[in-house]
């Protein structure tokens, strides 16, 4: 009998996937508030996913589809192209259920499985399969719960729920419509699925009747090749990718009546703003766009007409920099009143009606509900940045909906609402349903930590750094330690926040004997409209600048913090921000392991990359200044690159190219090619035997 290992942090953060399995997630409260529908799996390591039903007055828990009932064990991960690339996006590792559509009352659902339609309904809690033209795609249920639309491949179907015609009928794609193969239906294209946070490409009207489609043409789009040199004998998978400064995808949108078969085109000035950023319906004759300009200062939100497809300007929000998108808006309450997020007096202020209702000093995340007239957001105050709670706001002012410590987000429906809620206080995440006087808890399976993270937050130097330090359980003051930074760094992200999962890594490291800094820097979120524009034209001199600045802050306040011993390590954008450190500063970093990082920004998307550095062609200079390869040349100290060779966003060219430049210029480095694996690493094998990996370059480097 072959021996079981002990478990360790590093197995338990790989089989868990990050101790995310096992927690209720995908909370949907349905309109009338008295059901909660959430996904959740058996077990903290387990990550096939089922779905849950909670009733509110009585918090009793019912499963009400699990996938291996549904279609078997076997055969839950067979899934099509389409749906591996939506999970890449999202950063979905689990498996089993991931996301499923309810109908306006959630009487019904549908989700798929292994490209199969599946239906249930959430009164008899009985589940069926759709025999449907396949595979499917983000099944969406039309709001009276009769129809279902879902993509195929490059087209868009509807089917019926109940009936005998169950194979449906296509309501768009390029072989109806005589097009090429570039051309796809109903689905978002790579950067509004990467960058916009918009996963779709379709949205049925209230009248369950009409449904506006995305037409997305990728033939402007360079093809990619992403090979597996592991194997040969596989052909390479060919992708569409719109680097910086090249063409993006053609995307254009129509109404399609599903009874007479008719289409409308909502047309607008897609050569001024070729981002298509978000669709909703208004009422069943209107619609509301928000699109965006190439070069992301200007955002302008349209009414568009459902008849004749004309289009009206209700709003527009400028920069000299960029304008961000924020989740939930536009929106509106009853009144018509246009509900917006945007950067006023230095701030992200919530907008109703052209006014901004929330105050100077808090900074809006996120809008979670707009209701008959109220709205339910999220933000954190200027002196809590690692902080997140939920707000109400209505005419007569804003009350809070949760503590504002800890990470708090909601779900609401009727007179219930549910909070998600973390902190460095609790050991796991709790979820929350309240309604009145009334609190049920929904169970978690998530295991706890092997490790009891202990992070100081902390303020430092003149510019008031977010940062926060973890040293080892263990640690004997007076005892010097080798010192590592733990950043992203990056805009969007942010590493410094109330949650005890987020810094269970960083505590582990701390555990083998350094002291761990984490440190969010100028361009992270948070902090105002001018912390984050700081990077506007240069992603890497105020990055580095505060990395730095926040390190020499904690070890003058902590004398056992030794700066003759000093690694960073980062993923993604955090990889970039290690391999800047080592190659820059190497008087103050004198190792480095950089995960996936971007190398030459010339190769990652428009969408991002255009934001912050601006297009190529009309000034190469912010490219040529933040580029790593330019720099290889002045590498000194130890660098580790790490990279997935299957990656699809930070591709594995980026480390390759930087490898080629190191060698040119003599310059010894380690590179640790991952086969197969992709930009979130989600097999178990990997993630755990990486953290080992590191630790001994570390250790290697330092001590």
């Amino acid at each position: 009998m072959t021996p079981v290992a002990a478990d360790t942090f590093p197995r338990q953060y790989a089989r868990t996937q990050r101790l995310t399995l096992g927690e209720p997630r995908n909370v949907t409260v349905s309109r009338d508030g008295r059901k909660v529908l959430f996904l959740r799996s058996g077990a903290g390591d387990d990550p096939v996913n089922a779905l849950w039903s909670l009733d509110v007055e009585s918090g009793h828990e019912t499963l009400v589809a699990h996938p291996h009932a549904m279609l078997g064990a076997d055969d839950a991960q067979d899934l099509p192209p389409e749906e591996r690339a939506r999970r890449e996006r999202l950063r979905e590792g689990a498996g089993g259920i991931t996301g499923y559509s309810t109908d306006e009352a959630s009487t019904r659902f549908v989700c798929t499985l292994s490209g199969r339609l599946f239906m249930g309904d959430l009164h008899q809690m009985n589940v069926r399969e759709i025999h449907c033209a396949g595979p499917v795609f983000d099944p969406r249920l039309s709001p009276n719960g009769e129809q279902v639309a879902y993509v195929s491949g490059r087209a868009l179907r509807v089917v019926a729920t109940a009936g005998d015609d169950e194979h449906g009928f296509e309501v768009a794609g390029p072989a109806l419509f005589g097009e090429p193969d570039t051309v796809g239906w109903g689905s978002a294209e790579f950067v509004a699925a990467e960058e916009m946070s918009r996963h779709r490409g379709f949205w049925w009207s209230a009248d369950s009747r009409h449904v506006a489609v995305c037409r997305v043409d990728e033939a402007p789009v360079p093809v990619w090749h992403i090979a597996d040199p592991a194997h040969p004998e596989r052909p390479a998978s060919t992708v569409r990718y719109p680097a910086a400064g090249t063409d993006d995808a053609i995307v254009s949108l129509y109404v399609f009546d599903t009874v007479e078969g008719t289409r409308v085109n909502v047309t607008w000035d897609a050569v001024a703003f070729p981002y298509l950023i978000d669709v909703d319906w208004i009422d069943v004759d209107a619609l509301v766009l928000t699109v965006c300009s190439r070069d992301q200062r200007t955002m302008v939100t349209l009414r568009a007409d459902r008849v004749e497809g004309a289009i009206k300007e209700t709003a527009r929000c400028t920069s000299d920099t960029w304008v961000d998108i924020v989740p939930g808006v536009p929106a509106h309450l009853d009144d018509g009143s246009l509900v917006l997020v945007d950067d006023r007096d230095g701030w992200k202020r919530l907008i109703v009606d052209g006014v901004a209702v929330t105050p100077v000093g808090m900074q809006v995340r996120a809008v979670s509900k707009v209701g008959h007239d109220d709205v339910v957001f999220l933000a954190n105050t200027a002196d809590h940045p690692e902080c997140q709670s939920a707000h109400r706001w209505t005419a007569a002012g804003i009350t809070d909906l949760t503590p504002r410590d800890g990470i708090n987000t909601v779900s609401s429906g009727g007179a219930t609402t549910v909070v998600r809620r973390s902190s460095v206080n609790q050991s796991r995440a709790t979820t929350t349903v309240i309604t009145g006087e009334r609190r049920h808890e929904i169970v978690s399976h998530a295991e706890t930590a092997l490790v009891d993270p202990r992070p100081v937050f902390m303020r430092v130097g003149t510019r008031r750094i977010p940062a926060a330090l973890l040293m080892p359980s263990d640690h004997v003051p007076g005892t010097k330690l080798p010192v590592l930074l733990n950043p992203y760094g990056g805009p969007h992200a942010q590493m410094v926040v109330d949650s005890y999962a987020a810094h269970c890594t960083s505590q582990w490291f701390a555990d083998q004997g350094f002291a761990v800094l984490v440190v969010d820097g100028r361009g992270t979120p948070g902090l105002g409209t001018a912390w984050e524009r700081a990077v506007h034209r240069d992603l890497a001199s105020p990055v580095l600048e505060d990395q730095v600045d926040a390190l020499r802050a904690v070890a003058a306040e902590n004398a056992d913090l030794d700066l003759t011993r000093v690694g960073i390590r980062g993923w993604s954008f955090g990889g970039y921000l290690a391999a800047l450190a080592v190659l820059r500063r190497p008087d103050v970093f004198h190792c480095a392991v950089a995960g996936a990082p971007v190398t030459e920004w010339r190769l990652y998307d428009t969408f991002y990359t255009e934001r912050y550095l601006g297009h190529p062609s009309s000034d190469p200079t912010p490219y040529d200044r933040t580029s790593l390869l330019n720099d290889a040349h002045r590498l000194e100290r130890p660098l580790l690159i790490v990279h997935g060779l299957a990656d699809d966003n930070v591709v594995a060219a980026h480390s390759l190219q930087m490898s080629s430049a190191l060698l040119a210029a003599g310059k010894p480095h380690e590179v640790l090619p991952l086969s197969g694996v992709t930009h979130m690493t989600p097999q178990a094998v990997v993630a755990e035997n990486l953290l080992h990996h590191q630790l001994d370059f570390l250790r290697r480097s330092l001590c």
